[in-house]
């Protein structure tokens, strides 16, 4: 698996992992910045943005994928950073391959199951864009409004939406795929030895993603050498609710 990736900046590398329906494009602001000191990779994972479709869709796969990029660029003592999805994938990835990291930085996920019937509205606006005769964007936006109210989850989507050479469109996302693997997504990561280096974790005060359970005793579980900071009055989408939160959080972890 040849994943697609961007690299910028120089230093001690992170790694960032993006969350479902997301792309690298979705970090690039923060990415810019830890990249003034940082040499910052941001990925696509597979079935997502630039990076191969493929009819299996696993945490394994996924951290093994990871381990072949961190082989391609002989990455030493990385930072992993992961989102939603993308934090389940560096989770599994840890504890996979400790070794080939420094430390764990997740973002609002827990490694216990994660219950996916809220993103059935998604798919099924995902769904319902009628690609052979969509003409423009903003009749896509229009077919995903009947099944999904929040314009903001419409735009975020929309970004999947590219058009082809002979100009018709496509989703960059292998949505049959996503549709079929859906429960995968919200697996629990199991382990039968904690990763043992520092971790941290970041959660939305607003979300529900990281519960009082998880906090005190699943992640402690699996991620003994771990902290769990909150920011308030955000939700799910921390890197763009609390950019400049989630930019000192990390860069104070990096340093520590």
């Amino acid at each position: 698996m040849q994943l697609h990736y961007r690299e910028q900046g120089q230093g001690a590398p992170l790694v960032i992992l993006h969350g479902l329906f997301g792309t690298l494009d979705n970090w690039q602001t923060l990415a810019k910045r830890w990249a003034e000191h940082h040499c910052v990779i941001a990925v696509d994972l597979r079935n997502h943005g630039r990076s191969p479709h493929t009819p299996e869709h696993t945490y394994e796969l996924m951290s093994e994928d990871v381990r072949e990029l961190f082989v391609q660029l002989q990455l030493e003592a990385p930072t992993l950073l992961g989102h939603s999805m993308g934090g389940k994938v560096a989770m599994r990835f840890a504890l996979d391959y400790p070794d080939l990291l420094a430390r764990l930085v997740v973002m609002d996920i827990a490694p216990s199951f994660s219950d996916m019937l809220h993103q059935d509205s998604i798919l099924a606006g995902l769904h319902a864009v009628d690609l052979p005769h969509v003409e423009s964007r903003q009749q896509a936006d229009e077919m995903m409004a009947q099944h999904i109210r929040h314009d903001s989850v419409r735009q975020f989507l929309l970004k999947n939406l590219y058009r082809r050479e002979d100009h018709s469109f496509a989703w960059r996302l292998n949505l049959e795929a996503l549709t079929a693997h859906m429960a995968l997504v919200g697996a629990e990561i199991k382990a039968p030895q904690p990763f043992l280096k520092p971790a941290l974790f970041v959660r939305g005060g607003k979300s529900d993603y990281i519960t009082t359970e998880d906090k005190l005793h699943v992640i402690p579980a699996l991620f003994p050498n771990s902290q769990v900071e909150t920011i308030p009055e955000v939700g799910h989408w921390l890197h763009a609710e609390a950019p400049d939160k989630v930019f000192e959080l990390v860069n104070a972890f990096m340093q520590g």
